[in-house]
């Protein structure tokens, strides 16, 4: 099998991680010889954000208040890790980016330049939908739900703008799934639409 890309977008709590999980069991039940290179930027945000250097102390500002963190901020982190660590040779999964326009705009640029078709995964729920999940499962980062509704609230003002540049750009392969149902019900979907 030729090595893959997949992008999982959409709003916080629509279970991007769980569904990442499933799909790359899948790959490598399909092609057991193939290396995975699975780019997180939610987790190495918190790392980032838990130091204490100069720019930490700005992001630490901006996740207290629930903000979204600037792009040059995610392309640096993303860009980094690529750069220093993807061989090419592996099946690609991000989670998390992009998660503006500008930054979508780049990425993209990106893929091309590894020369990379990627397979966009946009779990489609409603913001509703999504603060009940986020206020039920607890996490640091869900405390309260004045901080959820600024993390929705950046999810229609910034991300929603780079899902609909990913939904037209030829360059890409646009999956709106339906992420409200059973986690196995969302897997087989997946499945039965990439076609792998």
């Amino acid at each position: 099998m030729s090595p893959q890309t997949f992008v999982f977008i959409g709003r916080s709590g629509c279970g991007k991680g769980t569904q990442v999980e499933l799909l790359q069991k899948y790959i490598q039940e399909k092609d057991s010889s193939g290396e995975i290179f699975y780019l997180e930027t939610g987790q190495r945000f918190r790392d980032f954000i838990a130091q204490d250097g100069y720019t930490n102390k700005f992001a630490k500002e901006i996740q207290k208040e629930g903000g979204l963190q600037p792009a040059f901020l995610a392309i640096w982190m993303w860009s980094h890790i690529l750069v220093d660590d993807f061989k090419g040779t592996e099946h690609l999964f991000v989670d998390g980016t992009p998660r503006k326009l500008g930054e979508a705009i780049i990425f993209t640029e990106a893929l091309t330049f590894y020369g990379r078709k990627p397979k966009i995964i946009y779990l489609n729920v409603s913001r509703k939908w999504s603060e009940e999940r986020l206020l039920g499962r607890g996490r640091v980062d869900d405390t309260s739900l004045e901080t959820i509704k600024k993390r929705l609230d950046w999810f229609d003002t910034d991300v929603a703008p780079a899902v609909d540049y990913l939904r037209t750009n030829p360059n890409v392969e646009f999956f709106d799934i339906n992420g409200e149902r059973t986690i196995e019900d969302i897997h087989t979907d997946i499945i039965g639409q990439i076609k792998i």
